[in-house]
């Protein structure tokens, strides 16, 4: 899908530096002490148009979220959903989940949630795969010590492909299930792309690990 472009998401975004923060390495080390709240700190990589993260916010008040998010043109959009719809616990960072050790020192982050992440299915692109090991060692230098990652996806191959990897890497796998929406106990919160897919019938696929 082409990806709509904003010619002034930038300015947008600059407008609200209470809620995006336009200098996140300058909160490294120090991201409880930016919500003053001492809660619990779960960060969401590519947040898309913003659904999953806001509503989860407002079901747990007592958790803090961080989203970030590659491209200002998809974040700008999720920034007017949380002008519009306040949340204390939320705050928002344009960025690429590449810098992540230089944003987040480890241990800072308590739970980690990857939803219907690009694929890349080309095999020479499998490094920009957030699975990747390369991506999976920036999770291990933020996240706490038996931290979970929660990852859901319409594309098998790139489910199969996380399975691997993470097992090659030495993390454990949880739990697992090839349709996430047939299971007793899954999320009611879906993302846009989530609404979409289950409405077509699609089986959502999710695989929870801990480093």
């Amino acid at each position: 899908m082409r990806l709509r472009k904003v010619r002034d998401a930038g300015d947008r975004l600059a407008r609200h530096p209470e809620i995006m923060i336009s200098e996140p390495e300058f909160h490294r080390g120090k991201w409880r002490d930016l919500f003053g709240t001492g809660h619990p700190i779960r960060l969401e990589i590519g947040i898309g148009k913003g659904k999953f993260l806001f509503e989860t916010a407002r079901l747990h008040p007592e958790i803090d979220f961080i989203g970030i998010e590659k491209y200002d043109s998809v974040i700008v959009r999720a920034l007017e959903k949380l002008v519009s719809a306040p949340r204390a616990n939320v705050r928002l960072i344009h960025m690429d989940a590449e810098d992540l050790p230089e944003v987040f020192a480890f241990g800072e982050i308590d739970l980690l949630y990857l939803n219907f992440s690009d694929p890349w299915p080309k095999t020479h692109h499998a490094k920009r795969r957030l699975t990747s090991p390369l991506f999976l060692a920036r999770y291990q230098a933020i996240l706490k010590a038996g931290a979970s990652v929660l990852f859901k996806t319409d594309n098998f191959g790139f489910f199969a492909y996380t399975m691997s990897t993470i097992v090659d890497q030495g993390f454990t796998i949880d739990r697992i299930t090839l349709d996430f929406h047939a299971e007793p106990w899954h999320d009611d919160v879906e993302t846009e792309f989530e609404t979409r897919f289950v409405g077509l019938g699609q089986p959502i696929y999710h695989i929870a690990f801990h480093i």
